[in-house]
């Protein structure tokens, strides 16, 4: 019995756990002057993906370094968002994002493009699985604003699934719409030369 439960036990952590990836993208001590002294403490930002589309920050304050981190981490991954990729590499179209002060533009790229990005933008592209993309941070360079206008930009993104469902209309008839146009135009040309 005991056996039993000790195997469950192990099925629900690693399907409670799936594999994440975290990168640590600043970590800011601050202190207090007190009586006896200065006391320090540690804030720390974190970003968590499992490189497949998922992808969340979180910041987490503490006495200690590590445990600042964790708690970064954990916040991180609770807070997690969902975003559609092209190919599972890139994005479907161009967005923007905001936050404060910071503004960021995101461009999908085509294949051979990589990471075209800065800092904090990088880590968050990294840990969602991105690997061709061009962006550019416009405004602050605060580590925390410029996640949370990125986060605010791939919140934005759709995928042409996601349109057709929206619209009650098949992929296909979404897509074939783009492809028409220069279609049409082709025999034009062709008549006229």
């Amino acid at each position: 019995m005991a056996e039993r439960d000790n195997r469950r036990g192990n099925r629900r952590d690693r399907e409670e756990t799936p594999e994440f990836a975290d990168r640590l993208v600043a970590i800011n001590r601050v202190s207090k002057t007190v009586k006896g002294g200065k006391r320090f403490g540690f804030a720390a930002l974190v970003v968590v993906g499992d490189q497949k589309g998922r992808v969340g920050f979180g910041k987490g304050k503490a006495k200690e370094v590590p445990e600042a981190i964790r708690k970064a981490t954990e916040q991180a991954k609770r807070q997690m968002i969902r975003v559609p990729l092209r190919e599972g590499r890139t994005l479907h179209h161009d967005i923007e994002g905001r936050h404060g002060a910071g503004r960021v533009v995101m461009r999908s790229a085509p294949q051979g493009t990589g990471i075209i990005a800065g800092g904090p933008m990088r880590a968050v592209f990294e840990m969602l699985g991105l690997s061709d993309v061009v962006a550019k941070s416009i405004g602050t360079q605060n580590p925390y604003n410029m996640i949370r206008a990125t986060i605010d930009g791939l919140k934005q993104e759709t995928s042409p699934r996601m349109v057709a469902q929206r619209r009650g209309k098949k992929v296909a008839d979404i897509l074939r719409r783009g492809d028409e146009a220069p279609a049409a135009e082709a025999p034009a040309d062709a008549v006229e030369a």
